[in-house]
């Protein structure tokens, strides 16, 4: 028995259909995600190139290309290293919970355009910096803008789209961070080849090109109606948005369904203690481990460092990076393929497929890399194949299931009242997971050495039980007629039902 499949859809849908218009906005709007996609993409890339390496981290570089009795595993065992990667995090962590007050008081047009100028400055900084000092103010300001768009854009793409498809719209934000990620492999595959070694600050400087076409695209993009009737409680204006939104006069259904959650939205002063209520339970807790687990799934190993765990098991410098790009477009390719899939098949069968490909990945990179990966010497180079292609493996299962469905489910399940505070926490638990990894992953791949793809393996399998059981289908239902899903769920029903029969007894 699938438990948890047998949500019933009250099958409400509103009128409309897909305009060149909603299209267009949730474009750029999307966009935001390339400059995740690329920040993680340049990161790796660059800590692996020679000329970065020595003028910022020279102690990293002597143990790379001096020690050779430090083990395969521990080359790139760097605190200071790891800061680069992981100090923009802990900046996206603190900012998303500005970037919810703004989302929330003035819109979601304003979080978006703050947070693609702030990556800007961010990203000329980096390509500019003469020291670490710099650097790490410019990495500083890249994490603010992430948390800025971060916290902004899924709540955009949610509201625009129609429910009947909400699910291929959000999973354009995951295509933008695959779209980002392959051009800075790409870019880094180019740049390293720049004679001089100045090429990494194109690397960097390059991420203010995506930060651009979003700062200045949202200038023309459109506030979403359930933005315009929780600000300033305009109906008209926002019935004018939803006809051009929906290319239909016949919005009347989906408009009183926005003010009825406005007006409950406005009962609600502090959305963030609102949020600890009983009733809301079922979405404090999805708000907490969906991003949470899209983390530990190991796919920051992968991007982040991709190009050192490709120079670890023996590919020389220009090979980790062209692999770190075969592998980006490996997971762009599934990613697509679930643009088509996710509003046909639901979310709840793709999260089991990805995450069956990835707990049987992981086993056998780990097991690959225990026997054939000693301290010193490299790899074979057929085993060091088989290792891309199970990567290659993961990453797709990877591109089915977390990747996109992580934002899709925690951008689609809260009620307006707690929607902006729910989605800080969202980002704030998705960067803080992203920071820690970030920062200690070189550390335990030195301790755990192949033992880190176990690791990995076993939450994957942890949150594939969790989604079983847990996490209901969401498929075709109305954003704002979410919260049925949750009385109609074997266990949640108990947290949601209480509720309601104590309001009904008041």
């Amino acid at each position: 028995m699938a438990v948890g499949v047998a949500i019933k859809s009250d099958g409400k849908q509103y009128a409309g259909k897909i305009t060149w218009f909603v299209l267009l906005s949730c474009m750029i709007a999307a966009s935001g995600g390339i400059i995740f996609g690329y920040d993680v993409g340049v990161s790796g890339g660059v800590t692996s190139m020679e000329p970065f390496l020595r003028k910022f981290f020279q102690g990293v570089y002597r143990k790379m290309k001096e020690d050779k009795e430090i083990s395969n595993y521990c080359k790139f065992d760097s605190q200071l290293l790891t800061s680069f990667t992981s100090s923009l995090y802990i900046a996206g962590l603190i900012s998303s919970f500005f970037a919810a007050l703004v989302t929330r008081d003035y819109g979601r047009k304003p979080s978006i355009i703050i947070g693609g100028v702030a990556y800007m400055v961010g990203a000329a900084l980096g390509g500019a910096a003469s020291n670490i000092y710099v650097l790490i103010i410019g990495r500083i300001l890249l994490g603010v803008g992430l948390g800025f768009t971060n916290q902004s854009v899924p709540l955009y793409l949610s509201e625009m789209a129609p429910s009947k498809y909400r699910g291929a719209f959000n999973v354009a934000f995951q295509i933008s961070v695959s779209i980002g990620y392959n051009s800075a492999t790409l870019i880094n595959y180019g740049t390293v080849k720049i004679k001089g070694g100045w090429g990494w600050r194109i690397s960097l400087a390059m991420a203010g090109v995506p930060a651009a076409i979003l700062a200045f695209g949202a200038l023309f993009v459109p506030e979403t109606p359930s933005s315009l009737i929780q600000i300033n409680d305009d109906h008209n204006k926002a019935r004018k948005a939803l006809q051009k939104i929906r290319g239909t006069n016949d919005v009347q259904d989906e408009l009183d369904d926005l003010i009825e959650a406005s007006y409950a939205s406005k009962a609600i002063k502090h959305p963030f203690r609102n949020l600890m209520q009983r009733k809301y339970r079922p979405q404090l807790v999805m708000s907490v481990l969906i991003p949470f687990f899209q983390q530990i799934t190991g796919i920051n190993v992968i991007s982040f460092y991709a190009p050192i765990l490709f120079l670890t098991i023996g590919s020389g410098e220009s090979a980790s990076l062209l692999s770190a790009t075969v592998t980006g477009v490996v997971g762009s390719t599934f990613t697509l393929i679930t643009v088509v899939l996710v509003d046909k098949l639901g979310r709840r069968p793709l999260f089991h497929f990805g995450g069956v490909q990835m707990f049987v990945s992981q086993m056998l990179i780990g097991g690959i890399m225990a026997v054939k990966l000693g301290d010193h010497e490299a790899m074979e180079k057929g085993y060091a194949l088989a290792v891309l292609i199970l990567i290659c493996v993961y990453i797709s299962g990877f591109g089915l299931s977390w990747g996109p469905l992580g934002w899709v489910v925690t951008s689609e399940i809260f009620p307006l009242e707690i929607r902006s505070a729910a989605q800080s926490i969202v980002v704030a638990v998705n960067l803080s997971m992203t920071f820690i990894i970030a920062q200690v992953f070189l550390a335990m791949l030195c301790h755990l050495k192949s033992g880190i793809f176990f690791f990995f393996g076993a939450w994957v399998l942890l949150m594939s039980v969790f989604v079983y059981f847990l996490l209901p289908e969401t498929k075709g239902i109305p954003i704002e007629k979410m919260d049925q899903i949750w009385g109609e769920h074997f266990f949640w029903k108990r947290f949601v039902s209480h509720e309601d029969s104590k309001l009904e007894a008041a």
